[in-house]
């Protein structure tokens, strides 16, 4: 048999050099695809073991709680915690507070936003572009900076321990105004220009042509809308002193300072009853609140 090898000088068993290039970007996309799945598991363990570590909480009698090693799980379960938590407070009068001050400031921002959005993307009036800077400009400007000015406004109008107090401070929206707008932009303009050779007004445009190719875009904004409003804080703290306008981050603290301890079990039971509606609201439309941001963020 004839030496294939010595007669051409080449090496049958040699790979091209294309296959060396498609096995090297193979075993990399192996091991970018290993990673990836890496992240994710590290991800979610970061945000589920303290949700897990909450749940598991508001399930144990007070001795288990301070044993050492911590409990992973409760070893005797108990819903005294949840008892404790809706009997030591009047939470349902913060849960109700929290429910009508979400809502009507939830309308209001949504509201708020979908028509300044639409002002600022599909009419046209002097200043237009230097009102959506100073819109922007908003935005970089912490919370924090306008609460010692709010909060003297507010009590010299006499509207500590009100709804008012709470709410109309909180009613700005800029965030909407920027996600809003640009899907506003996004909408082909050959649309818009039909529509109004039809003869539809501004307020027909809005809804009947730019909403129902915005829903995606707007559930996410309300759905960031709704769970920031529940978890506010700061101001409704300053501003209410009981629970006859406090909501249930205000329950959460009084709980926490309750008889001078801090009964952890309690605590965490409320805390749990607090995420419920939020995680519920959350996880219906997350599918619809991931394809309206990444609809929504492209263009400006």
């Amino acid at each position: 048999m004839t030496d294939t090898t010595a007669l051409t000088g080449v090496d049958t068993d040699e790979k091209p050099t294309g296959a060396h290039n498609a096995e090297a970007a193979g075993f990399g996309g192996l091991g970018m695809k290993v990673g990836g799945y890496i992240g994710i598991v590290l991800v979610f363990l970061l945000v589920a073991a303290p949700l897990f570590w909450i749940v598991v909480t508001s399930f144990k009698q007070r001795p288990d709680i301070y044993t050492q090693p911590a409990q992973w799980w409760p070893a005797h379960p108990t819903s005294d915690g949840y008892h404790s938590a809706t009997t030591s407070i009047p939470f349902w009068d913060y849960f109700r507070n929290s429910v009508i001050i979400t809502a009507i400031l939830s309308i209001a921002k949504i509201v708020l936003g979908v028509l300044s959005a639409y002002a600022l993307s599909l009419l046209r009036f002097p200043g237009r572009n230097l009102l959506f800077v100073i819109i922007i400009a908003a935005l970089m400007v912490p919370n924090q900076i306008t609460v010692i000015s709010n909060y003297a406004l507010v009590s010299q109008l006499g509207w500590r321990n009100t709804y008012q107090g709470i709410i109309i401070p909180l009613a700005g929206v800029a965030f909407g105004t920027f996600l809003m707008r640009n899907q506003f932009l996004s909408v082909p303009g050959e649309i818009i220009e039909a529509a109004r050779l039809d003869g539809a007004g501004p307020l027909k445009l809005l809804w009947r042509v730019v909403l129902p190719m915005s829903w995606p875009t707007l559930i996410a904004f309300s759905i960031i809308t709704v769970v920031n409003e529940w978890n506010e804080y700061l101001w409704p703290f300053l501003m209410s002193d009981d629970s006859r306008s406090g909501t249930l981050p205000i329950g959460l603290t009084h709980l926490q300072n309750n008889d001078g301890i801090t009964q952890w079990g309690p605590v965490m039971a409320a805390t749990v009853l607090a995420m419920l509606p939020v995680l519920i609201v959350f996880l219906a439309l997350q599918r619809h609140m991931i394809k309206g941001l990444t609809a929504g963020a492209v263009k400006g």
